[in-house]
């Protein structure tokens, strides 16, 4: 699918716009170049998806389970590229970023990993964690942490939507799909 609205290109009018924002290879990245059409939501948009980054209480690792898992279930092939990136760095193994790909039963994922997979899942079936997910949950994840995990899920089913809505390209270097 081709982009929907063309990327915004960062010129010297728009130079502030981009000046916080992540690039590759001196240009926004293909999300953000999109978002700039409306640049008060952009700023919002960072600020949120920055804090769940890099700001949140969940860890890494974890954080980018329930993004991918997400992403997948999405079926957005942007959002799961540049995550298997960041979830590499974050410490997930490229075997677990294929497993994320596949149904929970093919992997042998451990008690709290299974159900951060089953969270996304719920969510992303009937938008509602399942009363057997969340007992799952509750021994490992205190109240603020429970609630980010759900924000942070929901974050990025918004942002899947948009991605696969608009059209929006992979970046140069970012991966597609597992095979």
């Amino acid at each position: 699918m081709a982009p929907r609205i063309a990327p915004v290109v960062p010129d010297d009018s728009n130079a502030a716009l981009f000046a916080n924002t992540l690039m590759l290879n001196g240009k926004p990245i293909n999300i953000f170049a999109t978002l700039a059409h409306h640049p008060k939501l952009m700023d919002r948009f960072n600020r949120m998806g920055g804090f769940l980054l890099s700001k949140g209480l969940i860890p890494e690792r974890e954080r980018e389970v329930v993004i991918l898992r997400i992403g997948w279930n999405s079926r957005s092939v942007y959002e799961f590229g540049q995550h298997t990136v960041i979830g590499e760095r974050c410490g997930l193994t490229s075997e677990e970023i294929r497993a994320l790909t596949k149904p929970s039963t093919e992997h042998s994922w451990s008690a709290d990993d299974l159900s951060l997979v089953d969270l996304a899942d719920d969510l992303c079936r009937d938008n509602v964690v399942s009363d057997a997910t969340w007992a799952k949950l509750r021994p490992r994840w205190n109240e603020a942490e429970l609630v980010e995990l759900l924000v942070l899920a929901g974050f990025y089913r918004l942002v899947s939507g948009f991605l696969n809505t608009m059209g929006v390209e992979l970046d140069p270097g970012v991966p597609s799909w597992p095979t």
